[in-house]
């Protein structure tokens, strides 16, 4: 897989057009599995193969139960300046029904590891809306977190995916997900909580300390380009959107039998426009007309829809942006599909 990995770094070396490489992600999957070799030879092709910014941002997902002091000092070694932990509660029962494999005392200790090790940029994931949690216990969660001094935090409210094991759940009444008020408190909750202490929401899901966003998210929620490689990556050059073939056995054999191991799509207007709109809604900048503009000008029934969001309190014009609300960022799905074209 390491190799492939490397021969597909190599072959997509245009596919960027030779610009400055900002971030680098280490992400889906586990990579926290990999040792110091394997990131350092990885790393290694990057950089002999493109221009990376000498203070590059390079993030490392890391499950809690892969996090020891041995690991740690050996990512950031290889050059890892930026760890993304898979939390998801620092509560004991939380992490039991979702099935997790580390426990409350692991979670707590991987983050004085990581601290200890010495990294300075440390993100975990949170998430809220599970049956019968209470406002207590998701505000004991988030002073966990401003506890821990951790810099940055990504907190998704939970979904109930068609086709799972909690799927059924629902389906036979085991369990009964948090109702949408229930989440709006909740998600009201943690903005007050994260607020007090300086902690400022930059895009819907993420929140972070002053100079600690995620530079390799900002990126994309800017409609920067970007190049994913591996099983089921995605990238991005601005007029089309690629992804690769997600089985692992799959990519490693047209990888080696030198075959196409990806899709393509050519975005449309209609696509740009309304990539712009997503990606634009979900951060506290908002979507800038003018880029919308540049792309398709946008017609009456556009601006009737706008005009409606802002008298229901949905939404704000200010200068060239339209930004979303404190009530409207809870429905940016809805919202955002009322504002697509095509």
């Amino acid at each position: 897989m390491i190799s492939c990995i490397q021969k597909e770094i190599v072959i997509q070396r245009p596919y960027l057009e030779n610009q400055l490489i900002e971030t680098i992600y280490f992400g889906g999957g586990t990579p926290s599995l990999l040792d110091y070799k394997e990131i350092n030879s990885i790393l290694k092709t990057i950089k002999e193969n493109y221009s990376v910014k000498s203070s590059a941002e390079i993030t490392l997902e890391a499950n809690p139960d892969d996090i020891n002091i041995e690991s740690l000092t050996e990512w950031k070694k290889s050059g890892i300046n930026r760890l993304s932990i898979g939390l998801q509660s620092f509560r004991e029962e939380d992490l039991k029904w979702m099935n997790r494999a580390h426990s409350k005392e692991e979670a707590l200790n991987c983050v004085k590891l990581a601290k200890k090790a010495g990294f300075e940029n440390i993100s975990v994931d949170l998430i809220y809306g599970l049956p019968n949690f209470t406002l207590d216990e998701w505000k004991e969660n988030i002073q966990t977190v401003i506890k821990f001094g951790i810099q940055h935090v990504s907190a998704y409210c939970l979904t109930v995916e068609q086709k799972t094991v909690l799927s059924k759940w629902v389906e036979q009444n085991k369990i009964v997900p948090a109702n949408e008020d229930d989440q709006s408190d909740q998600f009201d909750v943690l903005l007050n909580e994260l607020e007090k202490e300086g902690i400022e929401q930059y895009e819907i899901s993420n929140f972070s300390l002053p100079g600690f966003h995620s530079h390799h998210n900002s990126n994309y929620w800017k409609g920067k380009h970007y190049l994913g490689v591996g099983p089921s990556a995605h990238s991005f050059n601005g007029i089309s959107r690629s992804w690769n073939v997600s089985n692992n056995r799959e990519y490693i054999k047209r990888m080696e039998e030198n075959k196409v191991w990806f899709d393509t799509e050519i975005l449309t207007i209609e696509n740009q426009f309304n990539e712009i709109l997503l990606i634009g809604l979900r951060t506290a900048i908002g979507v800038n007309i003018e880029q919308l503009k540049s792309i398709q000008e946008p017609s009456s029934i556009f601006w009737n829809q706008i005009t409606k969001m802002e008298n229901l309190g949905w939404m704000n014009k200010i200068d060239n942006f339209i930004i979303l609300t404190k009530s409207g960022k809870l429905k940016a799905d809805y919202i955002t599909s009322e504002l697509m074209i095509g």
